[in-house]
């Protein structure tokens, strides 16, 4: 069984990023589990308290993170960039320095995401690429999900019921998942 762990950038209760990482994991293809973490408990990062000792909640989300085949980053676009919640809980991951190689190097990420305005996450998921790049991640360029007007497609429960919006997701952790198990991204990709 393939486990790619999930990240959700965002705390808000109703966020339509955790709404499309929850169908991500429900219509994740046979043999594949999207395994949900939460950056939720994570502080703000700070030196004094890195020293005190990491967080339990750092140390176990790095752990799962380790142990994933790969990170499934859902990511929302606040202010035409990343949220700075979902980055403090990267920076967090990455402390101490000695353990980025063996949380981070080589592992696969997707990058997708849903917002409101019509423009979806792409400029979200272009700003994290350096992010990643730094962290000598392999980043997942086969597809491309960038859910815009989620309200539409969302009920007031977080289901996403618009069917074209779930074949998109389907096809778009299918198309991770291959690029996961083999080392390279589908030639075509309908996700797009």
């Amino acid at each position: 069984m393939m486990t790619l762990v999930g990240l959700a950038g965002s705390l808000r209760q109703q966020s339509y990023n955790a709404a499309l990482l929850r169908a991500a994991a429900e219509l994740a293809p046979p043999g594949v589990q999207v395994e949900i973490g939460s950056i939720r408990g994570i502080p703000l990062y700070d030196g004094d308290v890195e020293e005190a000792g990491i967080p339990a909640e750092v140390t176990a989300l790095k752990e799962r993170i380790a142990q994933a085949d790969g990170l499934l980053v859902v990511t929302p676009e606040y202010n035409h960039s990343l949220p700075g919640v979902l980055k403090n809980a990267l920076d967090w991951l990455t402390r101490p320095p000695s353990d980025i190689p063996r949380v981070f190097h080589h592992r696969p990420v997707a990058l997708m995401g849903a917002s409101v305005g019509r423009g979806g996450t792409a400029l979200a998921q272009a700003a994290w690429l350096p992010v990643l790049r730094g962290l000598r991640m392999r980043p997942f360029f086969g597809a491309r999900l960038e859910l815009s007007e989620a309200h539409r497609v969302f009920d007031a429960q977080g289901h996403l019921v618009d069917e074209e919006q779930r074949r998109r997701v389907s096809e778009f952790v299918a198309a991770f998942a291959d690029f996961v198990r083999t080392g390279s991204p589908p030639l075509v990709s309908s996700a797009s």
